[in-house]
């Protein structure tokens, strides 16, 4: 155990003594003692405890440097302490009432059976403190060892009591790369209709977790595979029937697997960190397909605007996991926007055209220079590259007029207080009005002088019906 003594050092030593001295067992638990035998950093640690909450708290004052107790309700004391932080939570068990949407939680009564409660056995070790004595009922070190998500307890019991578990096994799967135990899956299978009880925010913060780790592709296989997706996602399912109209892809799921890997690959190539909106978009980006789908004489099909309706379904799916507002309006953004550069050709596009793609991607045109590259997933490497350098050269152009016009604030060569000066007019809607037509001049012609747009501003003024 010197391995384990060494991980924690002294802050946990210090705080198992004093813990000792009162009486009271304390354990350091799950992810952080997983983590140490990964060989992986570990920063913040989770401990529990026979103690209660009031008692956690006054074990540790004048110790911590700091406490928080927003858990508390839930048997959670936070602290920190010489740059650590540290989560100690009394014994406890806790199980969904059969049409209940919140877990009850109830105090448990030894080690022993909080660790029975966890999720999975590779979760469910401890190190005992302040004697640093390892804990391993359930097998998780072999677990570990085997690369093995399975529960410590039958997993009819264990998803029955909290069903969230089967999101955190699928999660797991690629977070740690580990294959789920076949019982551990039948029961999923069977199970997956009681994610039905479990809130929305949190299958959202798991669907999230998933998302950003190194391989979601693992886990959302899983996800679909076990049934889950179609509780909680179910647009994603529904891909797998279709067939994408390149014909080069076994259906439009596989394609859309695809394309979320190749954003992830341009992240890292990009030095970008880990992007849930850009991630959640490659992922959402075609679920309009299906639904827009039409065949062809000859065999052909067509999905014509799939982007508008996938950018509706896609509003409407992440709203209804009450993801952020910014994120539901970045990603709709996104899939919106996602064809829009197949118009681009050979580079035919006007300087105006590239302008507006880039006012309409706003904020997002990072993400969308990524989607759009990792859209491309054809197997003719001769058409691969030519798209490669097409979108290079629109990338090059943004940056040109970027450089020259300042796009990102885009704005008419007059302001309202100049445009109603020219017109000879106070504030009122027909200022608007006219901002907008400086505005559609500027981005069909660039800069054009506030001379020069003065002059335009009188012509179009003469041309209003309200001056006939």
């Amino acid at each position: 155990m010197a391995l384990l003594s060494q991980r924690f050092g002294t802050v946990c030593a210090e705080l198992g003594e004093r813990f000792a001295a009162a009486g009271h067992e304390l354990a350091i638990v799950g992810g952080p003692v997983r983590d140490a035998l990964l060989g992986r950093d570990v920063t913040d640690l989770d401990l529990t405890t026979d103690a209660t909450p009031q008692r956690i708290l006054e074990l540790v004052e004048g110790w911590a440097e700091a406490v928080w107790t927003i858990g508390i309700d839930f048997g959670t004391v936070g602290l920190r302490r010489s740059g650590h932080q540290l989560e100690i939570t009394t014994y406890r068990t806790e199980s969904y009432q059969p049409k209940s949407r919140k877990p009850e939680v109830r105090y448990g009564e030894s080690l022993r059976g909080d660790l029975m409660r966890r999720d999975f056995t590779v979760n469910a070790m401890a190190v005992r403190l302040p004697e640093v004595d390892f804990v391993d009922p359930f097998g998780g070190l072999e677990d570990l060892d085997a690369g093995l998500l399975r529960t410590p307890a039958p997993p009819e019991e264990s998803f029955g009591d909290d069903p969230l578990r089967m999101l955190r096994a699928v999660r797991f799967a690629a977070q740690l790369q580990f294959r789920i135990d076949e019982g551990t899956r039948d029961a999923a299978a069977r199970m997956a209709d009681r994610i039905a009880i479990v809130s929305a925010e949190r299958c959202r913060d798991e669907l999230s977790k998933l998302l950003l780790t190194p391989q979601p592709r693992i886990g959302l296989e899983e996800l679909v595979d076990l049934g889950l997706a179609a509780q909680i996602l179910p647009e994603l399912p529904e891909l797998r029937l279709e067939i994408d109209e390149h014909f080069r892809h076994k259906d439009v799921y596989e394609h859309s697997m695809t394309v979320l890997e190749q954003a992830i690959d341009l992240e890292r190539e990009r030095g970008m960190e880990p992007d849930l909106v850009l991630r959640l978009a490659a992922l959402l980006h075609d679920i309009g397909k299906p639904r827009t789908r039409a065949f062809v004489p000859g065999g052909g099909v067509t999905f014509h605007h799939h982007e508008v309706v996938g950018a509706s379904m896609s509003k409407k799916r992440l709203t209804a996991l009450r993801f952020p507002k910014d994120v539901v309006a970045a990603v709709t953004k996104l899939v919106s926007l996602h064809l829009r550069f197949h118009g681009y050709g050979s580079g035919e596009w006007t300087d105006s055209a590239v302008r507006r793609y880039a006012r309409d991607a706003g904020d997002q045109l990072e993400r969308l220079h990524v989607l759009t590259r990792a859209d491309c997933t054809t197997r003719n490497r001769r058409k691969a590259a030519a798209l490669a350098r097409a979108y290079d050269d629109i990338e090059q152009r943004i940056e040109r007029l970027e450089r020259e016009e300042e796009l990102s604030q885009l704005r008419p060569d007059l302001d309202g207080n100049e445009i109603q000066e020219v017109l000879g007019i106070g504030p009122g809607p027909l200022v608007g009005k006219a901002w907008r037509f400086l505005l559609e001049l500027r981005m069909e012609h660039g800069p054009l002088g506030k001379e020069a747009a003065a002059e335009e501003l009188r012509r179009w003024q003469a041309e209003q019906p309200s001056n006939g």
